[in-house]
């Protein structure tokens, strides 16, 4: 295994040595001999490559000063069970410090139909095929390559989902991902893979553990992903609620084959600065991919959203709108790509960044983009940043309602026309109430 690089300062490293992929290469022993070789080289782009500078283009106004792996290493030890969402699941499974600690299984008729909910480690043994073509199976490419590395060298488990062919679930499937003590480290990995004609939805839930160092600096560096087949549709929800002083890094992937759809909604809420990179591809005619996400930014936490949306074959349409509320002195960035191949003719995209601003010290970055290649395309982009109607804020004051409450009104219905696009009622009200509970704790008169 490589040295890292003595021309790279501490912080790039961090607590990550040698020595510690040393150690956690060991307690992956067991594994195939591609999934080793697969961290040894992840390790060493890892130890190569240099932290984000503030030149780089794909890290424009990104406080990358703040991105300082420090003293974190990787997470260990017990911690209490953490909450979960009040959703009613068709299996769910519970990761804390990178380790299962708690899972429900499908109902025997879908085992028995072959839905597959387990850790990535069982699947190493029992599904490797379908692990090994689908695990970060695409590359990196909006700035996150040395930390993708990191996940991948440091990951020790996450969860595995397979839905076979033609199986319609009813209820989601929830996995929750935890980490709890100071400067812990986790890796949470979901990796879905929905075959034809099937039908499903996941939810992620990101969180730590109150009272067990959450107060101190954390790290995660998560991934997942989606893969849809042929006309199946897939739902994905992950709510991300660290504490407030997590350094958080979470890259999302998917692939939409022929009349494959796919919905990924991404709330953003935790962290002391989280940044989140999303890739889709619409790899068949007839794909449809659907990105979502809301934000509330508040205090000094900064949220760096980076998407593409990457159209490569005819007849495939893509729609993202992302919303963010940004209170004090809160800082958000969004930069978005449509790339349209050559061969991408009819297609139909469409993106959107929207930005309510409720305070004078708030900062809102959009650079939305197209890259073109075809020439019978429908592709529009475009991004807003406005503050509360007066009106609006005028009608609910004279009605009695307090201005902070009246506010808080203002900045769930913002959010509404996303959250309307939810399936699952009961997933709609368990965002809502984790919104208006950082709403509350916010200063929004």
């Amino acid at each position: 295994m490589p040295a890292p690089s003595p021309t790279l300062p501490a912080r790039a490293i961090g607590g990550f040595t040698a020595e510690a992929f040393a150690a956690h290469l060991e307690s992956q022993a067991g594994a195939p001999a591609w999934w080793l070789e697969r961290k040894r080289a992840a390790y060493a782009t890892f130890a190569a490559l240099p932290l984000p500078a503030r030149t780089d283009e794909r890290w424009r106004f990104s406080t990358v000063q703040g991105i300082d792996l420090g003293s974190c290493v990787p997470a260990t030890g017990a911690a209490p069970l953490p909450a979960v969402l009040p959703v009613k699941a068709a299996a769910s499974l519970v990761f804390v410090n990178n380790r299962l600690v708690s899972r429900s299984a499908p109902s025997a008729e879908l085992e028995s139909r072959g839905v597959v909910v387990t850790t990535i480690s069982e699947a190493l043994r029992r599904h490797e095929p379908l692990l090994k073509a689908h695990f970060m199976a695409q590359a990196q490419r909006l700035g996150s390559e040395k930390f993708a590395s990191l996940h991948i060298a440091f990951l020790a488990d996450g969860a595995f989902i397979h839905i076979p062919r033609g199986v319609e679930l009813s209820e989601p499937i929830l996995v929750t991902h935890a980490v709890s003590g100071a400067d812990a480290a986790i890796f949470p990995h979901t990796l879905v893979v929905a075959d034809e004609n099937s039908r499903a939805a996941v939810v992620d839930s990101f969180v730590s553990i109150p009272g067990t160092g959450a107060d101190s600096r954390q790290l995660a560096v998560g991934a997942n992903d989606l893969y849809a087949g042929h006309g199946s549709r897939l739902a994905y929800a992950a709510v991300q609620d660290w504490s407030r002083e997590t350094l958080s890094l979470q890259l999302n992937a998917s692939i939409a084959r022929r009349d494959a759809r796919i919905q990924s909604l991404n709330i953003h809420l935790g962290g002391r600065q989280s940044r989140h990179e999303s890739l889709s591809e619409l790899q068949a005619p007839g794909a449809y991919s659907e990105m979502l996400a809301l934000t509330v930014a508040s205090g000094t936490q900064e949220f760096d959203q980076r998407t593409h949306q990457m159209h490569q074959a005819p007849n495939t349409k893509s729609d993202l709108l992302y919303k963010n509320a940004l209170l004090d002195s809160s800082r958000t960035i969004f930069s978005g790509l449509i790339v349209v191949d050559p061969d991408a003719q009819k297609t139909d995209a469409y993106q959107s960044n929207r930005n309510l601003v409720l305070s004078e010290n708030a900062e809102a970055n959009s650079l939305p983009g197209l890259e073109i290649q075809a020439n019978d395309v429908r592709c529009t982009h475009g991004a807003t940043t406005t503050r509360i109607d007066p009106e609006q804020e005028f009608y609910l004051l004279s009605r009695g309602i307090p201005r902070a409450a009246a506010h808080k009104l203002l900045v769930t219905a913002f959010f509404e026309e996303v959250l309307a696009r939810l399936e699952d009622a009961a997933l709609h009200d368990a965002i809502l109430g984790l919104i208006r509970t950082k709403l509350d704790g916010a200063a929004l008169a």
